[in-house]
């Protein structure tokens, strides 16, 4: 998860008005409006809503720019908008501005969910400004206690249990804090403490004696591994190509001041390599120089809480395949979370990508087999938007590919969904997908029989006029008994 600050903006409040458009465009939602005024509400002209927080901000004439603009993304669907606007809420407390006005709006325009926060600086209660020093590193802090209180992902319990690994050089402990999102740097007061970061905060600091290298091997579970290694490389495809990762980079500039010869990160991926860890939690890290072919690979098992080198199992050329194909971080990302249960679907898969990018073809190791169901929320949410196209046609994200034996697939590319047409709306739609004038002639019969039923009714009307009000037997048993009482 990723929280993002916005620059400070100017006393007009434009974030209100960036989330509101969205909102109209139906690409957004309002989910929290919190320490408003009753009058202020959901229901408010976003003008209220602007004018209330310059109120507040004109108290200290000091603040230029009171804006106070928060995002938080989650990957892909991991969170929930319900999810996040409490995650959100929580953050708000945890950075200081729990006590402000402000809005909460999830954007669904992108891969990944993400809401916005949009407040202002100036204190509602003292006109003071809220202290913003090291504010994005308070960010990142406020954002880790958040879920730490929400779902009990606790940094430093996974630090702890990271420290008692057993590795035998400097190396494979930094490799092993960089695979699980730490970054371990030099304590610039003294040159023989380390210190371990993440996101730019520091998590601890330690002496050199702390960390104990331990260069024994388990020689029964090296065996397990070789093994493991020899059979998965055969089921999975060891073929190994290069991902090139420009996300910070496009990050820092606009895209009119990008310069075209900016080094990406480099990784090196394999599904091989995804498989391992996944099924057994056996991780595997590519060492390379810039962006040639790697040289070594670290082995981190975390089963038993060990790091190796590689070739103390098995020399990387045996295997690994290593080939010239790259592909973007972003798309290996995207690509990767798509549900892909077989051969076939990943062929159909392969076809959309090539049809939609005839530049880069996608080769099918490449595509990593994926059995993980979609979440409930995520699956309904996919086929209102087909039922959407079949009857508009307006749908960006839904594309319908035949595949070589005559079925037909939906491809949502912004969910990352692919699955066959027919079980997701049923076998009548299907049958009328694939003969129009059945739909066509059911149509025409329906309007045909509503106009008959119509015809009857006012048949059955005018005859009810011209022989005058029906009587009801009980009424008339009623009227006779009535008549004998009052004799």
């Amino acid at each position: 998860m990723i929280v993002k600050i916005m620059n400070p903006a100017g006393s007009d409040f434009p974030g209100v008005n960036y989330n509101d458009k969205k909102i109209d465009k139906g690409k957004g939602e309002l989910m929290m409006m919190k320490n408003f005024p009753s009058f202020i509400n959901e229901n408010s002209d976003k003008q209220q809503v602007r004018d209330y927080l310059k109120a507040i901000s004109a108290g200290n004439k000091r603040v230029i720019k009171p804006q106070f603009h928060a995002t938080i993304s989650t990957k892909f669907r991991e969170h929930s908008k319900e999810e996040l606007t409490k995650i959100a809420d929580d953050f708000m407390d945890a950075l200081g501005y729990g006590k402000q006005p402000f809005i909460v709006a999830f954007h669904n325009d992108t891969e990944n969910n993400h809401i916005h926060i949009v407040t202002t600086r100036v204190d509602k209660q003292t006109g003071k400004k809220i202290n913003d020093s090291y504010e994005k590193l308070k960010a990142q802090k406020a954002l880790a206690n958040t879920l730490e209180k929400l779902y009990g992902i606790k940094s430093e319990e996974v630090l702890n249990k990271l420290l008692k690994y057993k590795m035998s050089s400097l190396n494979q402990f930094e490799t092993l804090l960089n695979r699980n999102g730490y970054k371990l740097g030099k304590n610039t007061n003294d040159a023989k403490s380390l210190t371990i970061l993440k996101n730019g905060v520091i998590e601890r600091t330690l002496s050199g004696d702390q960390i104990v290298f331990d260069s024994r091997k388990n020689g029964k579970r090296t065996k397990q591994l070789k093994a493991i290694f020899s059979k998965y490389k055969d089921i999975y495809s060891n073929k190994v190509f290069k991902v090139e990762d420009f996300r910070k980079q496009e990050a820092m500039l606009p895209e009119e001041k990008q310069k075209a010869d900016w080094t990406p990160i480099i990784e090196f991926e394999s599904e091989l390599q995804k498989k391992l860890k996944d099924v057994f939690g056996i991780d595997l890290i590519f060492h390379h120089k810039d962006d040639f072919q790697p040289f070594g690979y670290t082995v981190i098992d975390h089963k038993t809480g060990s790091v190796y080198k590689g070739s103390e199992i098995m020399k990387m050329n045996e295997l690994f395949e290593f080939t010239s194909e790259k592909m973007d971080k972003k798309l290996f990302e995207s690509l990767k979370d798509y549900n892909i249960p077989n051969d076939e679907t990943k062929v159909v898969l392969q076809r959309f990508l090539k049809d939609r990018n005839r530049k880069n073809e996608i080769k099918d190791f490449m595509l990593f087999e994926n059995k993980k169901l979609k979440s409930k929320e995520t699956f309904g949410a996919i086929r209102d938007d087909v039922k959407e196209y079949l009857k508009s046609q307006n749908k960006e994200d839904v594309n319908i590919i035949k595949s070589e034996d005559g079925k037909y697939y939906i491809v949502h590319s912004r969910l990352h969904y692919i699955g066959e047409l027919e079980p997701m709306i049923g076998e009548k739609k299907y049958q009328e997908f694939l003969n129009p004038q059945l739909q066509t002639a059911q149509q025409s019969e329906n309007k045909e029989g509503g106009e008959f039923k119509k015809a009857v009714n006012e048949m059955l009307f005018e005859l009810m006029k011209s022989t005058g009000p029906a009587r009801d037997p009980a009424e008339n048993e009623l009227k006779k008994r009535r008549k004998k009482r009052n004799r």
